[in-house]
């Protein structure tokens, strides 16, 4: 091989990870609500989802009761004293923390939509302005407020709730606790409305 063709490759290589580190910042901006991937989700783009979890309550009985351990970027389901089902979660970033403390399951909403975070679109439902919050963020003119979809939400504090999202291996939330797809149905049909929910460091 030529000096050429091997400088001609060490430069597509060094720009493939140009790239990608470019990638990496740009996720790093875009994903700051308690939506999912934004649309359309390209895949390579954002980086790669934390691994769901597991779950078995074959035999296990018992009151439910969840714990979700921030530092860990986890959260544990129980029935009675046994653990049934573990997940890795999303919690709120620096300046957005999910509170610690004590809470119960309050209301759920397998459909909920945000009244405060989404992206602001035009007529023909291409985003304007990503990432929104329509409590501090201007709305475009000629755009509209399209609230981040937040399916399978248990709401344990006014404004904090627990519903599947886009949950990347680091705590990237305003606040609410994101979960995985099927752990989010999972958490959802076995946690009744005053089901205890633990936030700890």
């Amino acid at each position: 091989m030529t000096n050429l063709t091997l400088n001609s490759i060490r430069r597509f290589v060094n720009n493939g990870r140009v790239l990608r580190i470019a990638g990496t910042l740009l996720a790093a901006l875009i994903i700051s609500s308690c939506e999912e991937y934004p649309t359309p989700y390209e895949p390579g783009l954002y980086p790669r989802a934390a691994p769901a979890g597991w779950w078995d309550d074959e035999g296990a009985s018992g009151k439910p009761r969840i714990v979700v351990h921030v530092g860990e970027q986890k959260a544990y389901f129980y029935k009675g004293k046994t653990l049934v089902g573990e997940t890795t979660v999303s919690t709120g970033k620096p300046g957005f923390s999910t509170p610690p403390g004590h809470y119960t399951v309050l209301s759920k909403d397998a459909d909920h939509v945000s009244s405060v975070f989404g992206d602001y679109v035009d007529e023909y439902g291409n985003a304007v302005r990503s990432n929104i919050d329509s409590r501090k963020d201007t709305r475009p003119k000629g755009s509209h407020f399209d609230g981040a979809r937040m399916p399978y939400a248990m709401f344990f504090r006014s404004g904090y709730a627990m519903h599947q999202g886009y949950v990347p291996p680091f705590a990237a939330s305003h606040g609410c606790i994101r979960l995985p797809g099927e752990m989010a149905v999972r958490f959802f049909e076995n946690a009744p409305v005053g089901t205890s929910v633990t936030v700890t460091e």
